[in-house]
């Protein structure tokens, strides 16, 4: 973009409205992802738009909502999803026939909105305007209503969305579906529940990917259920799917966290030998267990194995730190 229209639209009075409303909408979608958007000036942008004889168009809306969703907190806009949210509203409020029709891409964006400003009850009334409108679900906007539901801590509505009403609607489950569900029962503590829809999962013509087997093990083994976790490590083996090292960090994780240093040392030596490397992660958990079951020599070989292979990382030095500060000489 030319130096003298970046001057013009970096201004806080804002007067890029001036221009047809896709380019206002353009160039403010680049200010909000460059971070100058302010709270102000979009309301400024908005006032401007809604008081024009063209239409607002739905594809510039989209993607000035869209980048709204993504924007990191800044300096000059502390809630982007949440100002999404409020634009909309108020455009939808006093626009009437100037704004082109919401479209389904339209609500599905408005849900992630809600998502993301940790507005659940607004994913669901987002929902019901998009049926009530007629607009067919797809697979975007389920998973948005999926993850308010879950936010809600409504895992029950959330697994009747997904086995019942998604299928009704003729919007087939993915894996991300199956995936948001099981990792909102795992948030809420429910872990049989999570756990039965993983192992319902092939039946449902579904099959879980590594992200999913991850998150099943890393529940087991905070829960202390170490025999479930393996077997279910050898199932994923058994399907051709990979562990990686957030697997083996979970297993190694769990062993430690419950004082089974043999088992965490044997899981780290299995994935060592599979080529698997290990991270800081994996050493911190490992070498602050060793230490506090007094194997300074296990501990000492790990380190320095690691140390010679240039491993770095602050949360390895802690457990360096640790084994030192217990009086433990390696």
């Amino acid at each position: 973009m030319p130096a003298a229209r970046l001057s013009s639209i970096s201004t806080s009075s804002f007067r890029a409205p001036s221009r047809a409303p896709l380019a206002a909408l353009a160039a403010a979608t680049e200010r909000v992802r460059a971070g100058t958007l302010s709270q102000e000036d979009a309301h400024h942008l908005f006032d401007q738009l809604l008081g024009q004889a063209a239409a607002v168009p739905e594809r510039g809306l989209n993607n000035f909502l869209a980048a709204l969703a993504r924007a990191p907190p800044s300096a000059a806009c502390r809630d982007g999803p949440g100002l999404a949210i409020a634009l909309f509203n108020r455009m939808s409020r006093g626009a009437g026939a100037r704004v082109a029709s919401p479209t389904l891409c339209t609500y599905s964006i408005l849900m992630d909105c809600c998502c993301r400003a940790g507005r659940p009850d607004l994913v669901l009334a987002f929902f019901g305007r998009l049926l009530r409108l007629g607009l067919r679900l797809d697979i975007i906007s389920s998973s948005n209503l999926l993850k308010g539901l879950c936010q809600a801590k409504r895992s029950n509505e959330a697994l009747d969305m997904l086995l019942h009403r998604m299928p009704e609607l003729d919007c087939v489950p993915d894996v991300f579906s199956h995936s948001i569900v099981i990792n909102g029962c795992f948030k809420q503590g429910e872990v049989d529940k999570a756990c039965n829809l993983f192992h319902q999962m092939p039946q449902l013509g579904v099959q879980p990917n590594v992200v999913i087997y991850n998150s099943v093990i890393d529940a087991l083994s905070k829960s202390g259920a170490m025999d479930k976790a393996e077997v279910v490590l050898r199932q994923m083996v058994d399907q051709g799917i990979e562990p990686n090292i957030k697997t083996y960090n979970c297993l190694i994780h769990g062993y430690s966290t419950f004082g089974q240093w043999k088992e965490a040392l044997r899981v780290f030596k299995e994935m060592a030998s599979l080529g698997v490397v290990p991270d800081v992660v994996t050493l911190t958990s490992l070498i602050d267990s060793l230490c506090k079951h007094r194997r300074t020599k296990e501990a000492r070989e790990i380190f320095d194995s690691m140390a010679a292979k240039g491993l770095p990382g602050s949360g390895f030095l802690l457990s360096w730190s640790f084994c030192e500060s217990q009086g433990i000489d390696l």
